[in-house]
């Protein structure tokens, strides 16, 4: 009697809600827009009940089949796709829409509301208290730390022979990790322990990645259902579990380093970022999370925010990072010519210094840069991303309603012909800068743009920049995988659905 009660109510709740979500104006609105045939109820649900690879592919495919926009149904949740750069930058340069929501709500129980994941007037807040860490002269302090990473790379390499087949996304991945928990965080991963711990905590990011993909193509299973599940709970706890661990152990070796020297190092700084004082001392450079934990003696920030923070830069500072270096890598080894023009380029910089590398080194290495800016366009580390619009927002191809999701697919966005001839080619000169007057602002956006954009993405570049430098310096670069036969699956991140590999061959140097 009570089971024949609970399908009744349910079933009267699965009605109201098709009713109420199906019939209003913004239904109506979204109804209008081109996009597959959805079906009562389960809308598109399942049309995307496919593995991650395929189902990458095909909201591809639909953003070609119906450009320059097209919607979806997550059962009664509305999704709007865009690709257009007129309507990408009205968008992104709103100020009233910059929330997240579809897509980003599983990532709440890791990264809280944290600056990726926040909201309003909290978004705000933070990123006025965080931009300094980022201040251009602060980045420039940082790439100390990139530079003895980079070389700690290659020798890591070298140390294996003359010829290396290198698994690309674990190399990649623990170098700018590194970078990122020395320069951001302080703390420097050199033991055992250490390694292991960054190793479980990669695999609980794509863990709860695909657990994210999971959940949001299956809207219907809410958090208090994960009791009945206890596989995916499992699996969700396990991930949450190195995730907050791995973080919560940096920050606690860095508020301990700073109680056992009395907080002496952050009452001394004045935090100005043009005083080299504040970035080097004795023991410890300050870092991002120094400022935090000032703050936090400011009571601008508490425990809770700290984690958020510290949770989301320390994946966003390593995952994306990763990836674009993987590819970029992927992307010389099969392109000689472009290999040998960006080693030229390099070895003409370095070579006079044994290839010592400094700052300006850095800003002279033009077509390097162009090829990472070309890496970004063909693969970009986040290939989609998502605003909820709260009122309604006139594009130039359509109208977003109030209470819909919107997807920018900055992967097809990047590969529009209308505004790439053969967007397929890797050809770093577009990149140039007469080639860049030319295009539309909004038709490249790896960074994201407007009020959301990517708070380290100077950082970003000057490190790939380190890093593929010093690896052009000490090796050729031959494919083993190709990226015609890489497979990229739908995350939060562009990640091959496999490992792939490149072989580094060792440059004898006299």
């Amino acid at each position: 009697m009570i089971a024949i009660y609970v399908i009744s109510v349910l079933a009267l709740v699965i009605v109201w809600s098709y009713i109420y979500f199906r019939t209003n104006r913004t239904a109506r609105v979204i109804d209008a827009l081109p996009g597959p045939e959805a079906i009562p109820v389960l809308g598109n649900l399942m049309q995307i009940q496919i593995p991650p690879v395929k189902l990458f592919q095909l909201f591809c495919e639909w953003g070609t089949k119906y450009y320059p926009v097209y919607r979806l149904w997550f059962s009664v949740i509305p999704v709007v796709f865009i690709r257009h750069p007129d309507d990408i930058e009205i968008l992104l340069m709103s100020s009233k829409h910059i929330n997240k929501k579809l897509g980003y709500e599983h990532l709440y129980s890791w990264l809280k509301s944290g600056l990726l994941t926040s909201s309003d007037k909290k978004w705000h807040q933070r990123r006025k208290l965080l931009t300094p860490a980022f201040h251009s002269n602060v980045v420039e302090k940082y790439m100390e730390i990139t530079f003895e990473q980079s070389s700690r790379a290659v020798k890591d390499v070298s140390a294996s022979g003359k010829e290396t087949n290198v698994d690309l996304l674990p190399y990649c991945s623990k170098c700018t990790l590194n970078i990122i928990c020395e320069s951001a965080m302080g703390v420097s991963l050199t033991s055992e322990d250490d390694n292991k711990d960054a190793v479980d905590y990669k695999n609980a990011i794509h863990k709860i990645g695909s657990i994210a993909v999971y959940r949001m193509t299956r809207p219907y299973i809410l958090d208090w259902m994960l009791h009945f599940m206890p596989q995916l709970k499992k699996e969700t706890n396990s991930a949450l579990g190195h995730l907050h661990g791995f973080t919560s152990k940096i920050i606690n070796e860095r508020r301990e380093y700073h109680v056992d020297t009395g907080y002496q190092q952050l009452s001394d700084a004045n935090l100005d970022a043009n005083e080299d004082a504040n970035f080097y001392g004795k023991k410890r450079r300050l870092a991002m999370l120094d400022l935090l934990l000032l703050d936090e003696k400011k009571n601008l920030i508490d425990d809770a925010g700290i984690q958020e923070e510290v949770s989301t830069f320390v994946f966003e500072g390593h995952d994306t990072t990763a990836l674009a270096m993987c590819f970029a890598i992927l992307l010389l080894a099969e392109n000689k010519e472009a290999q040998d023009k960006a080693r030229e380029e390099v070895e003409e910089i370095l070579k006079p210094k044994n290839g010592v590398m400094s700052i300006p080194d850095l800003q002279k290495m033009k077509y390097l840069e162009r090829c990472i800016n070309e890496t970004m366009r063909l693969y970009p580390s986040i290939p989609i991303i998502s605003r909820r619009v709260d009122e309604d927002l006139q594009l130039k191809n359509c109208l977003l309603p109030r209470g819909s999701n919107v997807f920018l697919h900055i992967f097809n966005v990047h590969r529009d012909p209308n505004f790439w001839p053969e967007p397929e080619k890797f050809d770093p000169d577009r990149f140039l800068t007469e080639e860049i007057k030319k295009r539309h602002p909004f038709c490249y956006i790896p960074f994201s743009a407007g009020f959301r954009n990517c708070i380290g993405r100077k950082f970003a570049m000057m490190e790939m920049k380190s890093l593929l430098a010093r690896i052009l310096y000490d090796f050729y670069l031959e494919p083993i995988d190709r990226l015609s036969d890489i497979q990229i699956q739908l995350d939060m991140v562009l990640r091959p659905s496999k490992p792939v590999h490149t072989k580094f061959i060792k440059i004898d140097r006299l």
